[in-house]
């Protein structure tokens, strides 16, 4: 297959990967994604069960830079964001207090993986298609798939996934790529849903419509309630729990029954009073293998938050910059502009 001069594929389509393709798409620049997801997302996917919507990973963005900003106020116009949540609770040794802060947090609407399926509209992307290997021909490189299909060729090939994927990936054709991905440490995380056929009890000194709570337990850390997000007032009450990384490390390998179990206790331990929950309805767990970076990679200044090599590869998302959704944005977003601006090389 012949494609355009400069044409650039993305392997990942979450928001670093989307982010990057947006860029270059702006400046007129051909781009085809590939992501072995049924659809865009990454960490902003959700699952969608007959009974309710519940995000399963990033379950908000919160809002520091000015260009991210500029982003937002794009989203919140085109319906895909909602200011969320707007009760936050933390819960201590002298009970639930009101979180207050001037930081600005949205989540998508009706779900997070509405965010990126609004930024993956016009573009070329190839869901179900996980890529194995990359191989280099003259000046050219062709993307290989699971099934032995043959993608491309490419000028340049954009890998916004986990570091430890992304190694195995350019380790044989890039050794300093390599290097940074393997000193990028991700760390993993469990996250479990539980859905009741009856509202929460009342709280005492707890607003009734608490949306989420952020928690200081040995295996919680954060509980959201899916229901009273934007756009899912139909569903019934529905919790995502979301478990501490450390927790989630020495826990890595149970089954998702145990570990939804486990942090379901967890979360009724945290409870303030002598409250006892309703019986769930259904409930389950998902791994993230690799959810949050611990130790961002060293580069020079200009690639901060990227890596971009003299040989057609790069590198973005949020390993490369920090943990938040803005920062894997901006990851692809400078990528984006560097591959369109001729920045140079790492």
């Amino acid at each position: 297959m012949t494609q355009p001069q400069n044409h650039t594929a993305i392997i990942g389509a979450g928001i670093a990967g989307l982010a990057c393709a947006r860029s270059l798409a702006a400046a007129g620049r051909p781009v085809t994604l590939f992501d072995k997801g049924r659809g865009p997302g990454g960490r902003l996917s959700s699952r969608h069960l007959p009974q309710a919507t519940l995000d399963l990973g990033a379950q908000f963005l919160s809002v520091r830079d000015a260009t991210f900003a500029a982003a937002v106020e794009e989203w919140l116009e085109a319906g895909c964001l909602a200011e969320w949540p707007t009760s936050l609770w933390s819960a201590t040794d002298d009970g639930w207090q009101r979180h207050r802060d001037d930081l600005r947090r949205l989540c998508g609407t009706p779900c997070m993986s509405a965010l990126t399926r609004h930024l993956a509209t016009g573009l070329e992307l190839h869901a179900r298609t996980r890529i194995e290997r990359l191989e280099r021909d003259s000046r050219e490189w062709w993307l290989v798939d699971a099934k032995g299909g043959r993608h491309g060729p490419f000028t340049q090939v954009v890998i916004a996934i986990p570091s430890a994927q992304a190694r195995a990936l350019v380790a044989p054709h890039d050794t300093a790529l390599a290097a940074a991905c393997a000193a990028v440490i991700q760390r993993p995380c469990w996250t479990a849903w539980v859905l009741f056929d009856a509202p929460l009890p009342t709280l005492p000194g707890v607003d009734d419509d608490w949306q989420a709570v952020r928690l200081h337990a040995p295996a919680l850390r954060f509980a959201v309630r899916n229901h009273l997000k934007s756009g899912r007032g139909d569903q019934g009450e529905g919790l995502t729990l979301l478990a501490n990384l450390e927790w989630s490390k020495a826990r890595l390998e149970d089954g998702p029954e145990t570990i939804a179990e486990a942090l379901f206790n967890a979360f009724q331990r945290g409870l303030p009073g002598d409250i006892t929950l309703p019986e769930p309805s259904a409930m389950g767990a998902h791994r993230w293998r690799y959810a949050q970076p611990d130790v961002f990679a060293s580069g020079e200044a200009v690639n901060v938050d990227y890596r971009l090599a003299r040989n057609g590869l790069a590198l973005c998302g949020d390993g490369w910059r920090g943990p938040r959704i803005e920062d894997a944005w901006l990851s692809g977003h400078h990528l984006g502009d560097a591959l369109t601006g001729g920045s140079s090389a790492t």
